[in-house]
């Protein structure tokens, strides 16, 4: 699963979401490459170049596997970890279930109920659109539109870049089966009530309309260590939308866990 290591130091494992795999997370490599941080990336059971792990047939089986490339590759080396939408759902799975050996948390517009009827979300809203963008976009501009907040240059040059290379990889019958069995056994905060007091960071995009921002802010009071922030003028891409605020704060929540 693991696909690309990217700098020095302690590691950072990095979880991508569902339908994408990890270049959507390359982004902060560049936030963090002058930290003494190493990123690790893997790829899960959907994405092209996992073609290994793609027997995988629900979430658990996922977490699983995420667990045991962690165990085998990582050993008793203390890690950070790091998830984006469902990569956010496993990453807080990870953190819990390998609370000893986890240097802190951090999520991205990750998802807390993996039911969409079950979450609390706002409206679709566009806050931003250049026409010229969406005509030069060609068959890229129906993925790009259905989940972008910003729709201009810069917004699709990101997407371009870091997105529609894995939707275009991803393996969808692999999908199709996960999808039927999407949750974990349990909400990982509710398996494990103890709080959570490793360094924590959770970013979601105020017109997030896949998985909101009030579920996930309803989980403050377990991280007594966590930074909750939403950010305006970003979606469910909010690393994307947001890169140079997402950046910052990545960054600190590092230099806390480095403190």
């Amino acid at each position: 699963m693991i696909t690309r290591v990217l700098g020095s130091g302690r590691p950072l494992v990095a979880l991508h979401g569902f339908g994408v795999d990890h270049r959507i997370m390359l982004p902060l490599a560049d936030a963090v490459q002058d930290l003494p941080w190493r990123m690790v990336f893997l790829d899960l059971p959907w994405a092209e170049a996992a073609a290994a792990t793609a027997t995988a047939k629900s979430a658990v089986d996922v977490a699983d596997e995420v667990l045991a490339e962690i165990d085998h590759h990582l050993g008793d080396e203390p890690f950070a970890v790091i998830g984006n939408s469902f990569g956010g759902m496993i990453a807080r799975h990870v953190a819990h279930e390998r609370r000893d050996h986890v240097l802190g948390v951090a999520t991205l517009a990750g998802v807390v109920h993996p039911v969409h009827a079950d979450r609390a979300v706002p409206p679709r809203t566009v806050l931003h659109t250049d026409p010229s963008v969406l005509e030069d976009a060609g068959d890229a501009r129906e993925a790009f539109e259905e989940v972008s907040v910003i729709q201009d240059a810069a917004a699709f040059a990101a997407f371009e870049r870091y997105v529609l290379p894995g939707l275009r990889g991803s393996d969808t019958a692999v999908m199709d089966r996960i999808a039927t069995d999407y949750a974990l056994e349990a909400v990982p905060e509710e398996r494990h009530r103890e709080p959570f007091i490793a360094p924590a960071l959770h970013v979601f995009g105020r017109q997030d309309d896949v998985v909101g921002y009030e579920d996930g802010l309803a989980l403050r009071d377990h991280y007594p260590r966590g930074s909750f922030v939403v950010l305006d003028a970003a979606g469910h891409n909010v690393h994307l939308e947001q890169p140079e605020v997402t950046a910052a704060l990545v960054r600190d929540w590092l230099a806390r866990i480095d403190r």
